[in-house]
């Protein structure tokens, strides 16, 4: 591990902004963040440019990244410092674990921004709009609660859909070029440093928000591997 690395994990453990698999939290969000205020997780958040940008944006409201990286979280934890940010944490653990960390009904909102799209079809699971992650968010969401993909890549893109459609969840928005839309939504307008990097090329950015309003059978996993094995590489 390089040394500019090893520098920004060991500063993390002294910023009051970050938690690294946090023990006890479930139901403790709100006396951490002094307020009352509703949650929003960004997952996968990399550099948190995401969480920075929505709590700038929304003052009233509480907002956690989580990413295991902690080197990258440094950088949006020390934005959120310097800013006098009070409403933007990181949790610094793997995402399967969210579970451990809220209770039932206790976010609001989920954003997940250009992660990782687990391009092979043997790589799926691990897709955060796969199934095995949309039942640990419905575990943890409010009903109603959002959930919002914003990628580059037209294969997380379609295979989300593709997710929603099979399930039955309501899908609320869609467009696969967020940026061509008439009123562009003030959080649409957040850009991360991957979605500068354009890993993809496809030059448009997806966007989905929806909601995990049924049911999720794990016997339609099964389905939904053999739809897309036999259309993505292994």
């Amino acid at each position: 591990m390089g040394q500019k690395k090893l520098i920004r994990f060991e500063a993390i453990k002294s910023f009051p902004n970050v938690l690294e698999y946090p023990i006890g939290m479930q139901g403790k969000w709100h006396e951490f963040f002094k307020n009352d205020h509703p949650i929003t997780l960004e997952l996968a958040c990399g550099k948190g440019e995401y969480a920075v940008g929505l709590g700038s944006i929304y003052p009233n409201r509480n907002f956690i990244g989580i990413d295991i990286k902690g080197n990258r979280i440094w950088r949006g934890a020390k934005t959120a410092i310097d800013e006098g940010l009070s409403n933007i944490a990181f949790i610094r653990s793997h995402i399967d674990k969210i579970t451990d960390y809220f209770f039932p009904g206790e976010v609001s909102e989920i954003w997940i921004t250009f992660p990782d799209p687990q391009l092979r079809a043997s790589r799926s699971k691990k897709r955060l709009t796969h199934p095995h992650f949309l039942r640990l968010y419905q575990q943890i969401l409010q009903p109603g609660g959002l959930v919002h993909l914003k990628t580059d890549s037209p294969r997380l893109y379609n295979f989300t859909l593709t997710v929603l459609n099979l399930f039955e969840l309501e899908l609320l928005e869609h467009t696969d070029q967020a940026y061509a839309m008439v009123d562009v939504k003030p959080e649409l307008t957040i850009k991360t440093h991957y979605e500068g990097l354009d890993i993809a090329q496809s030059n448009r950015v997806h966007y989905i928000c929806f909601k995990i309003n049924q049911p999720l059978p794990k016997e339609k996993d099964i389905l939904l591997k053999t739809l897309f094995s036999e259309q993505e590489p292994s």
